[in-house]
């Protein structure tokens, strides 16, 4: 029961949808004062939060009646560097694809993602309508390559590569990263509209507008064609296998005759974890892959693979080139 409950999770997961540990704060701050603030029943988040004091995510005064966050309590905190807070804000991409669980039943008997179940779209079609779910989902990414991101640029040699176009690369930020590390590099984002906006933004602000550039498109449409290199940095992961092979045809068309295509991903077997394979197919249909499995997929979309090693914590590259035909 210990690993099955759900009391201590959801707690903490509208603990930090209300910002309690920022509205509390150090001084610390009563049941009714966080109510007021944050527009629900007292009593209610009392009974929630003497939950969390049970637990150790915050702490009681008992003589001013103020509630404190721990040092535990404090992770959830918007800035700390755990960057937790957006994977449990239930009002963020993050923290609403992992509500999705409570339908994980219908996944497994089924096969079909539990997303579009419970929330009437697909988690893609959902970020479009929801504009607020996009900003934080672009947010999430950023995080996620905030420290892989360098060693990314680092550990792969990009300068081979004269004009790069990094395929689903959100606001630039990866991409930004190679260019600064690497000066005789150009480079491209495809993205969706109000994303490849910000990666246009992004390039500006970091004086990189002269050799990088974003277009809005899908990777399942023709992409800009003649590149050096292609770029899918934890895409192929989030589709299911005809999905992904659509994606890898498309950039092997897009691809110079002597072109790459250039895949990173958590693979299994070299630090994918089963609980993110678990939730790629409740929330996408997708799936962690073995090197083999991405080499048959390409394989697939006329590509073969050349090399592969680790690039980046719990990352993986594969660097493929275009088959010869017979």
């Amino acid at each position: 029961m210990a690993m099955a409950d759900l009391v201590t999770p959801m707690s903490i997961r509208v603990a930090a949808t209300l910002s309690l540990v920022e509205r509390a704060g150090d001084a610390g701050a009563t049941a009714e004062q966080l109510a007021a603030e944050t527009e629900t029943s007292a009593p209610a988040l009392r009974c929630m939060l003497d939950h969390l004091v049970a637990v150790g995510v915050f702490d009681l005064d008992t003589a001013s009646s103020r509630y404190r966050p721990t040092d535990l309590g404090a992770q959830m905190r918007e800035d700390a560097p755990a960057g937790i807070k957006p994977l449990l804000d239930i009002n963020r991409a993050g923290g609403r694809a992992e509500l999705a669980f409570v339908d994980l039943l219908g996944t497994i008997t089924t096969g079909a993602p539990a997303y579009p179940h419970r929330y009437g779209r697909d988690f893609w079609a959902d970020l479009d309508a929801h504009p607020e779910l996009r900003r934080s989902f672009d947010a999430q990414m950023n995080w996620r390559f905030q420290v892989q991101a360098p060693q990314i640029a680092e550990r792969f040699d990009w300068s081979r590569y004269a004009h790069i176009v990094d395929v689903g690369g959100g606001d630039g930020l990866v991409l930004a990263t190679i260019l600064h590390a690497h000066p005789n590099v150009r480079g491209q984002v495809v993205d969706l509209a109000p994303t490849a906006t910000a990666a246009t933004e992004r390039f500006a602000a970091a004086g990189l507008s002269d050799r990088a550039s974003a277009v809005a498109g899908s990777f399942f449409d023709p992409l800009p064609s003649g590149a050096d290199a292609y770029v899918l940095s934890d895409i192929l992961h989030d589709w299911d296998d005809d999905h992904a092979r659509k994606i890898l045809t498309e950039c092997r068309r897009a691809a110079a005759p002597s072109g790459r295509v250039i895949v990173i991903e958590s693979v299994r077997g070299q630090g994918a974890s089963t609980a993110i394979d678990l939730f790629m197919l409740m929330c996408f249909a997708g799936r962690e892959r073995t090197v083999d499995e991405l080499a048959d997929l390409a394989a697939d979309s006329g590509l073969k693979l050349l090399d592969w090693g680790p690039i980046a914590d719990g990352r993986t590259v594969l660097e493929f080139e275009v088959a010869p035909t017979m």
